[in-house]
């Protein structure tokens, strides 16, 4: 029943930072993020997208800062919201000093590409002094054209040693505060070259396969490479690029580390595939419990097995569970069988039960934080 189960995976070592409230590497959970996709300048738009991504249970938001003007935009955004923003910005540190006086809480950049020493001094010495932390993002699309041609193609080498020249300009300025990531469509390289920079530094490391693709294709993608990484211990933050509405991008990233047993955020749904021996409709139940349920963030082991032959055994083991049964389908709560119920009134009585379930573990949960005040 819910047994929060410790991850056999033993994680790699690295240092902690702080974006904001949210702390990422050392012992701290993975974070979760995603990034906007609306028009910056569209306060508005982009306040709603964030709110929409937070109620997802998102741990961090990257807002795109192309400009000046998106910069005052932003500025915006950030007294509107409560998650912690990661400004990203290329070519102009003009842009990254304004966000960094605007409350930004991290900023994504590459230092090479933001101009001479003495501009990139003067980011790293404002980051240094409001105590933002940067983040340096290495990606196989723009990687610089000396090492295109060194390497004829993106290679994991091309990609570790441009992160280690960006490192480089770091160090040189004896900043430490930073995170990194390594990202490329291909899931070979991705993984690769992220498995070789695990051993060369010990800054939190953040996991993405970039531009993996649509809804379905995306997450697959994403889930392959992302695994393989997490499976090994790298990773201390990550965010599912997909062609897709973002909060897609926080649920699939939540339902990874879930399966990992890297982190319980939301309902772990349990069900089978459904076959004819199934005595209610499976599928439909799971897509209506799913959809109603898509609110909740606490964690619940729920099982939805449509027939006798594993359900009472799944059942047994979840929170809350229910197995198909002739003529009633059967309720199981905290592995003990509790109530019958008709297909008809399935789906909202087993939703009423869930959020009652949810309610006594939110009030737990609370009482004890109080006694331990």
């Amino acid at each position: 029943m819910n047994k929060q189960m410790v991850s056999p995976i033993k994680r790699r070592k690295s240092r902690q930072i702080m974006v904001g409230n949210v702390p990422v590497g050392g012992d701290a959970p993975i974070s979760v993020q995603s990034m906007t996709n609306t028009e910056t300048c569209d306060v508005a738009a982009t306040v709603a997208q964030i709110q929409r991504l937070e109620a997802a249970g998102v741990d961090l938001v990257r807002v795109s800062v192309p400009s000046m003007d998106a910069a005052e935009a932003f500025g915006k955004i950030r007294q509107a919201v409560q998650v912690p923003l990661i400004a990203d910005i290329h070519f102009d540190h003009k842009i990254a000093l304004r966000v960094a006086d605007l409350g930004v809480d991290c900023l994504r950049i590459n230092p090479g590409n933001i101009g001479n020493e003495e501009r990139i001094r003067a980011v790293v010495d404002k980051a240094r002094d409001k105590g933002i932390p940067i983040r340096i993002g290495v990606n196989a699309g723009s990687l610089e054209k000396d090492l295109q041609k060194k390497y004829g193609e993106p290679t994991p080498e091309a990609l570790v040693e441009s992160a280690l020249r960006h490192i480089d300009i770091l160090d040189r300025l004896d900043y430490q505060n930073f995170k990194l990531s390594l990202k490329a469509s291909d899931v070979f390289m991705a993984v690769a070259a992220y498995r070789q920079i695990a051993t060369q530094i010990d800054q939190p490391l953040h996991l993405g396969i970039t531009e993996a693709g649509g809804l379905r294709s995306g997450t697959v993608k994403s889930s392959v490479g992302l695994g393989l990484l997490l499976m090994d211990g790298i990773g201390d933050t990550l965010r599912i690029s997909l062609a897709a509405d973002p909060v897609e991008e926080v649920k699939v990233g939540f339902d990874i580390l879930k399966s990992l047993r890297l982190r319980n955020k939301g309902i772990n749904f349990i069900a089978c595939p459904s076959c004819s021996r199934q005595n209610f409709d499976v599928i439909s139940t799971m897509n209506a419990l799913e959809e109603r349920l898509e609110d909740i963030l606490t964690p619940l082991d729920v099982a939805v097995i449509g027939c006798v032959v594993n359900g009472p055994g799944e059942a047994k083991e979840a929170d809350i569970g229910i197995t198909g049964g002739s003529p009633n389908n059967l309720i199981y709560l905290n592995g003990t069988p509790h109530t019958k119920l008709k297909n008809a009134e399935l789906v909202d009585t087993f939703e009423r039960m869930i959020r009652e379930q949810v309610a006594l573990r939110d009030a737990a949960e609370r009482d004890l934080i109080a006694k331990s005040k």
